[in-house]
């Protein structure tokens, strides 16, 4: 870096102090000595699930907690050496205001990640658009970009639920994400309708074709406390689950549907043999898309919830994927592009995630 680039101690105080003022590190650190309370109890393991999801929480919070704390001490520290005025150490401290500078600016989209659910695990939807086969197979090949990029940084992914194509691809799948830190915060950035061109492999004279999918975001709510809904909103349904072969998941009645009568969402779920399971699954679900359509709506109340929004259906690609006549993968909000179509398929998506999120950046 460029010394005239380079901020002052004080300028890179001022900035670590907002941050961590920002941030409210003080009540982070009070949050997670209060999981930790929790996590002692002889209790803590009754339920394995909510355990899991405090820990993890806890493990997050106290290594953004030391992560701050450990960079305002290295800066308060560095202010101090520089105020001894020795010129023998001049280089030694611009060499550290780089290094600190650097840490500070590969880490202030934290800042970025003030949302009630932003450090939730993730439930994404796909669904298949217009296009048909097309579109279904476009579908099942995003699920696979997703499942590549999740690995690539060490996500668990389990899928929760599929709905196969008529011909090839899928219907509908859903994904959930967990293991990251602020996984909500930075998935956000592929909440929309992508749109793919390409030569169509199920066209017999291979014409071009175009065909979209919608890629839906959600905060992971496990907990009723986050979302409470009201039972009465509900509709119920139980049936046969339609999976294949015949075993018991076939042959009883384990699948659930769940509507919320205000909104008209519907969550239905067969994937597990128990209907408790699959009622359980499919409310966590529907309490996701309801804290999602509750901050896309910016309301307070859960019973002012409009129905989905429309405006998020077809026709407002967020990026475009073109295979043909050219290769480029492109942004339609922040232009960020690549014309390597194929690393982005294979899950090399952060490009557009980081963009994404520095174009929020003030």
């Amino acid at each position: 870096m460029n010394q005239e680039e380079l901020p002052t101690i004080s300028e890179l105080k001022a900035m670590v102090d907002k941050a961590y003022s920002d941030l409210d590190v003080d009540k982070m650190a009070l949050n997670s000595e209060e999981l930790k309370a929790q996590m002692a109890l002889k209790t803590f393991w009754d339920d394995p699930e909510q355990a899991a999801a405090i820990s993890q929480k806890q493990a997050s919070l106290e290594k953004r907690v030391s992560f701050w704390k450990t960079l305002k001490q290295d800066v308060e520290d560095l202010e101090e050496l520089d105020s001894l005025k020795d010129e023998s150490l001049r280089s030694e401290i611009e060499q550290k205001l780089g290094e600190l500078h650097k840490t500070f600016n590969e880490a202030k989209t934290q800042l970025l990640f003030n949302g009630e659910y932003d450090d939730y695990d993730v439930i994404m939807s796909i669904y298949a658009g217009a296009g048909g086969t097309d579109a279904q197979d476009w579908a099942e090949m995003l699920l696979r970009m997703y499942t590549r990029y999740a690995e690539k940084e060490s996500l668990k992914a389990t899928l929760i639920q599929s709905s196969s194509g008529d011909e090839a691809g899928i219907k509908s799948a859903t994904l959930e994400l967990s293991g990251g830190d602020y996984l909500f915060g930075k998935l956000q950035s592929e909440n929309g309708v992508h749109r793919l061109v390409r030569l169509s492999p199920f066209n017999a004279d291979s014409l071009r074709q175009t065909s979209f999918a919608r890629v839906e975001i959600m905060p992971k709510i496990s907990s009723p406390k986050d979302v409470e809904i009201d039972e009465k909103d509900l509709k119920i349904d139980v049936y046969r689950s339609g999976g294949k072969g015949g075993q018991g998941v076939n042959t009883t009645d384990s699948a659930v549907r769940i509507t919320h009568v205000p909104t008209g969402i519907v969550v239905a779920i067969q994937n597990e043999r128990s209907q408790l399971q699959n009622r359980e699954t499919a409310m966590t679900i529907l309490r996701s898309r309801l804290a999602q359509l509750k901050a896309e709506q910016h309301i307070e109340r859960l019973e002012d919830l409009r129905g989905p929004n429309e405006q998020a259906a077809w026709g407002n690609q967020i990026r475009n994927y073109v295979m043909h006549p050219y290769t480029m993968v492109k942004d339609t909000r922040t232009k960020q592009e690549t014309t390597d179509v194929q690393a982005v398929l294979d899950g090399d998506i952060n490009q557009f995630i980081d963009a994404f999120l520095e174009s929020h950046i003030s």
